[in-house]
Order: structure tokens, then sequence, then C-alpha cells
């Protein structure tokens, strides 16, 4: 099935046509900056304007920076406020005029790098961390997901994680990878301490300079980077949608 995919962030929402059968991507992927403020109105036209560039009229699967309840978000990571308790399925559906799927970004990401990806065949607890403009998480257990956890909020040296050891720190405070490296480790300690996982996965942006900081990781846990690196959210949310899809002709 071809679904087009979306990675919605706090900078930048990325989307490609993905063959959800092989999870590989049909074409190039296109981005276009988040808007600011990234109210519901101005990211809903965003999205509109990424639908018209793939001249695309089917559906759509959203990662989102949230936790998403069957739709509706209940949080607001990196976007604006009033997106809370807001319908986004409905919103960009009737901005696109196509069924919209929306899920946690990082849960998508997930499920595309436990279907196709590092994550593929493990079991235990896999915990992917998806590194941007935030921190996201998400956890399976024997492959299975438990969605919408949000571990880049955990407190951390007086301040979120993410506002600790995001990809958006290191950059705003000029941080060598070294030492944002460390950063980092501490906080994958945390969640190794807390979660005892058997596999930590990195996704996002900085996932594709793992060789720049792999050395200041510390821990007993193995830690791959995403196999589809900062693709992973654009190829889960085309595989949430056609999971969804699935599951309502039966």
């Amino acid at each position: 099935m071809m679904i087009l995919g979306v990675d919605i962030g706090g900078s930048g929402i990325k989307g490609a046509i993905v063959d959800t059968s092989s999870g590989l991507m049909i074409g190039e992927r296109h981005r276009i900056a988040t808007p600011q403020p990234a109210t519901p109105e101005a990211m809903a036209q965003t999205l509109k304007q990424l639908v018209d560039h793939f001249e695309w009229s089917g559906p759509i699967g959203c990662g989102f920076p949230a936790t998403i309840h069957h739709g509706v978000a209940f949080s607001a990571a990196n976007i604006d406020a009033s997106w809370i308790q807001t319908p986004v399925d409905r919103i960009f559906a009737d901005a696109t005029g196509c069924p919209c799927y929306v899920v946690n970004d990082a849960d998508a990401a997930g499920m595309a790098e436990m279907r196709f990806g590092a994550g593929q065949g493990r079991q235990g607890v896999v915990m992917l961390i998806t590194i941007g403009t935030g921190l996201g998480s998400a956890i399976f257990v024997n492959g299975h997901l438990h969605p919408n956890t949000e571990l880049g909020h955990l407190k951390m040296k007086g301040r979120i994680a993410e506002h600790y050891c995001s990809d958006a720190v290191r950059q705003r405070e000029e941080l060598s990878w070294g030492k944002w490296g460390r950063r980092f480790n501490r906080y994958l300690q945390r969640l190794e301490f807390l979660f005892n996982p058997d596999l930590f996965i990195l996704g996002g942006g900085s996932a594709q300079r793992f060789d720049r900081f792999r050395d200041e990781l510390h821990l007993r846990t193995e830690v791959l980077p995403a196999a589809s690196l900062n693709q992973a959210g654009i190829i889960g949310a085309a595989l949430y949608a056609a999971s969804q899809l699935a599951a309502a002709q039966h």
C-alpha cells in the first residue's frame, strides 16, 4: 500500500510517499519549515503545502510531537500550547481533504525500526529515543508498543531532559559532540536504571552522527543507531495509517 508518511517536528515538517509493504520511500523526501508560532491553523496549512507538493489524494499518516489519544492531542511538545485538547486528525483532514491518521512522532519512528530496522526481530524491552528539537521516546515489550511515553520530560540537572541534552540544546549552547555525548549518556543511564532495557535505538538527526559521540556512552545496554536514521518517523507514520485502515476493514 502506498501512503504519504509525514513526520511533524518542532523545526520541520517532512514527508514522502511510502510503500508500507517494504518500508521504502518512493521518490524524494520533501521538507518544509515548521511555522512559528506552530498553531493548529498554521501547521494545517503547511501540511496542505506538503500534500500539494506530492499531488497526493490518498490516506496520510502523521507522526506528531504530542501524546495522541484517539486523534486528539493531550500535550504540546515544542509546538504551540493551543494544540492541547485539539482533534489533530480532523484538523489535518479538513485542511488536506485526505483521511489523516495521527500518532505520537516517536512511537511512529519506533514502529518503523521494529518492523524494518534495528529492532526487527528483537524481543525483551526495546527503547527508541529520537534526538531532535526535543527528545522523543517509544517503548516496546516483546514487540508490543506502550504508546505515548514522554521520557524526554524526565528531570535532569534541575530541568527536563530535552532542555538538557536534545540536539537543539547542543546547537544552542554550542556543545562539542563529546560534551553533549556525556550529557546524553547521563540521560540514557537514567533510563537504563528505570527500565532495564535490552536495547536502545537512537533516531532523529543526531543518529547520523552516532560515531561522533558513541565513545561517550557507558552503558551495559546495547545501543544502536536507527537503521532508517532520520527517515524512521516518515516510514512509521505511514505504517500506522496502514494499520488503522486494516483495522477498520475487520
